[in-house]
C-alpha cells in the first residue's frame, strides 16, 4: 500500500486484534497526538480514554475530541499510567510504543497495572520495540549510546520473552504475537528517503542539528532493523473469567479482513 495509508491501516490492525465493539471502555495508555483514541471513537464506537505526560499533546487531543464532534466519547488527561484510577475498569486497553519508557526493573508493575485496570474478559495489546537477543545490552555500531544521549533518554528494550513472562506472572494469559520487524525497517527507509527529499525545509524548521540527529536515528534504526538488532511485537493478552477460558476468535482471519 501506499505509505501515507499504512498508518491508518495500522490503527485499524489494531483496533481488529482488539475486537473492539460500540460503547466499550477503551485506554490508550500513551496516546500520543490522540491518533488511536480518535480513530476507535470514530470508526468503532468506543469510549475512549487517553493518557500522556505531554501538555501540548493533551491541548492538541483535547481540540481534536472537540472539533469532531466526540466531547463525551472521547478523553485526554496529562497523567501518568500508574496514577490512573482502577475502579470500574476497562474492556480493552492499548498501549503502543509507550513501554520501552518504562525501565526494565519496572516491567512486572507496568503488567500488573495494566490487570488491575482491565475487567474481567478484558483484552489488551502491548506494542513495543524489543530487542533480538535475550541477553544483548544493547545494539550494535553504537545506536544504542546515539539514542540514549540525543533521542530517548532512559528507554530501555527487554527480549519478547520478557514480555510475556511479565504478563502472565501478572495473570493475563497471552493470545496472539507478532512480530512486525521487517514492516518497521521498510518504513523507516521509505521515512528517511522523505526526510532527505525535503532537506532544506526541515532545516529551516528544526535546525541542522535535529535534521542530522533524527535523520541519523531512522537510519540506523531501519539498519538495525533490517539485520535483526531490533523487533517489534505486538502482543495480545486477555484477563480471564473466574479462570475460565476467554472469549476470543480461534482462527486470525479476521484481523486480515479485506477492506
Amino acid at each position: 500500500m501506499r505509505l501515507d495509508a499504512a498508518p491508518e491501516d495500522k490503527l485499524d490492525k489494531i483496533c481488529r486484534k482488539l475486537d473492539l465493539k460500540p460503547d466499550e471502555q477503551f485506554l490508550d495508555i500513551g496516546c500520543g497526538w490522540g491518533g488511536l483514541i480518535l480513530y476507535a471513537a470514530e470508526r468503532y464506537g468506543v469510549r475512549a480514554a487517553g493518557i500522556t505526560l505531554s501538555d501540548d499533546q493533551q491541548a492538541y487531543v483535547s481540540q481534536q475530541v472537540e472539533a469532531r464532534g466526540l466531547t463525551g466519547r472521547v478523553e485526554v488527561h496529562r497523567m501518568d499510567y500508574r496514577d490512573v484510577p482502577e475502579h470500574g475498569g476497562y474492556d480493552k486497553i492499548a498501549s503502543v510504543g509507550m513501554f520501552e519508557h518504562i525501565g526494565c526493573a519496572n516491567l512486572t508493575a507496568y503488567f500488573a497495572k495494566i490487570n488491575a485496570l482491565l475487567k474481567p474478559g478484558g483484552l489488551v495489546l502491548n506494542h513495543g520495540i524489543t530487542r533480538s537477543e535475550p541477553e544483548a545490552s544493547g545494539l550494535g555500531s553504537g545506536i544504542a549510546e546515539f539514542i540514549e544521549d540525543y533521542v530517548f533518554p532512559g528507554g530501555e528494550l527487554v527480549h519478547a520473552s520478557d514480555v510475556l513472562r511479565a504478563a502472565s506472572v501478572n495473570g493475563l494469559e497471552c493470545l496472539d504475537a507478532e512480530n512486525l520487524r521487517p514492516h518497521y525497517g521498510k518504513t523507516l527507509w521509505h521515512w528517511v528517503t522523505r526526510l532527505e527529499q525535503h532537506a532544506d525545509e526541515a532545516r529551516r524548521l528544526i535546525g541542522e542539528q535535529k535534521y542530522r540527529i533524527w535523520r541519523i536515528y531512522m537510519g540506523g534504526s531501519a539498519y538495525a532493523f533490517d539485520h535483526g538488532w531490533m523487533e517489534l511485537w505486538q502482543v495480545l493478552a486477555g484477563k480471564s473469567v473466574d479462570g475460565n477460558q476467554l472469549n476470543y476468535p480461534f482462527k486470525r482471519d479476521f484481523i486480515y479482513r479485506d477492506e
